[in-house]
């Protein structure tokens, strides 16, 4: 299995290092370009640099990387562009960056929640680009997949059918007498049919506006505050939908590639090395998701070698259950590969 890990400026080479020594098990590498507004935080935002610095270490990064063979995919997947979501500028705008990140670096895909992006981009660069609906879009059924067919040349499946083979199956076999293609995105620490993820995607798309109001109160998602919630935290299993890298193997076939969540991520190199170097990983589970429920579960710790994996009824079933979470308080010898 082939994985699109993400990139997020840094004030170090510690995550392009990485990239370059796992690239033989790496697909593409995505980001967004400068404070273009997408499915996460502003990439250029840091502490430690301007955003003159940022945006000259994003080239100077993303260079690194093509000089070392790796593909690139870029990212227009926030969840809203406000007034600007169908005007001439925003399409300008799109078409200039794909232009500039194409001819300096070199692009083989865009992935986009924009079904208009999606069409402006078929439209101006024909099959050049492989261009790929978000995991955001939601998309988990044909009818689904056949609304937006003729914009879109490969797709994420919504998050909740990650342990559904039946569903993953019927999807593939649609792909291939439609001449797409399916990818899955492996460590999302979100929770299934949550009520608040389009209410949430909305504010990240839309932050540095946020940023400068006097804001009432702030919202960091509902999935914290649930799996916090007294004798919540199995739902950590049984709520969200990740792939372990132990199990990554049962979709060899069945998909084109894997996604990593790991712009954000505290250490983008752990989740990289779980599942493309060890494909095994001891520790505690919920740190290698996005988002990091490590904190969110404390004193608890998901032993990822407690988990034990079955294939029931066409579905992945993560058993075990309670005993895979243990209490730091209890003394456990706990250890994590880092």
């Amino acid at each position: 299995m082939l994985f699109s890990v993400g990139y997020g400026v840094k004030n170090d080479r510690s995550l392009i290092e990485e990239i370059i020594s796992l690239k033989e098990g790496i697909s593409e590498v995505y980001f967004s370009w400068g404070t273009t507004p997408s499915g996460r935080n502003d990439q250029t935002r840091s502490q430690s640099l301007t955003p003159w610095e940022a945006q000259a270490k994003q080239v100077e990064d993303i260079t690194e990387l093509a000089k070392a063979g790796l593909n690139f995919n870029l990212l227009f997947n926030a969840n809203c562009y406000g007034e600007r979501a169908q005007s001439k500028d925003l399409f300008c705008s799109v078409g200039e960056t794909i232009e500039y990140v194409g001819t300096h670096f070199g692009l083989k895909s865009v992935t986009t929640t924009s079904p208009l992006i999606a069409k402006f981009i078929k439209q101006n660069f024909g099959d050049a680009i492989d261009v790929r609906a978000s995991v955001n879009m939601s998309i988990g059924s044909i009818l689904g997949l056949e609304y937006v067919s003729e914009y879109f040349d490969s797709f994420y499946v919504k998050r909740e059918l990650n342990r559904d083979f039946k569903a993953l199956k019927e999807i593939r076999e649609w792909c291939d007498k439609n001449g797409k293609e399916m990818y899955l995105l492996a460590n999302s620490g979100c929770l299934n049919n949550c009520s608040a993820h389009t209410f949430h995607d909305n504010l990240v798309a839309h932050e540095s506006e946020i940023a400068k109001m006097e804001n009432g109160y702030q919202f960091e998602g509902v999935c914290r505050k649930f799996i916090k919630r007294e004798g919540n935290h199995t739902a950590l299993l049984t709520a969200t939908n990740f792939i372990r890298p132990e199990d990554v193997h049962f979709y060899e076939g069945l998909v084109k590639g894997m996604k990593l969540a790991t712009r954000v991520h505290e250490s983008p190199a752990r989740v990289m090395r779980a599942y493309i170097d060890s494909k095994r990983f001891v520790g505690n589970t919920a740190s290698l998701l996005e988002p990091n429920h490590a904190p969110t579960i404390y004193p608890y710790v998901l032993e990822n070698t407690k988990i034990q994996s079955k294939i029931e009824n066409e579905k992945l079933i993560y058993a075990n259950g309670e005993n895979a979470f243990v209490k730091l308080e209890e003394n456990y010898a706990y250890q994590q590969n880092d």
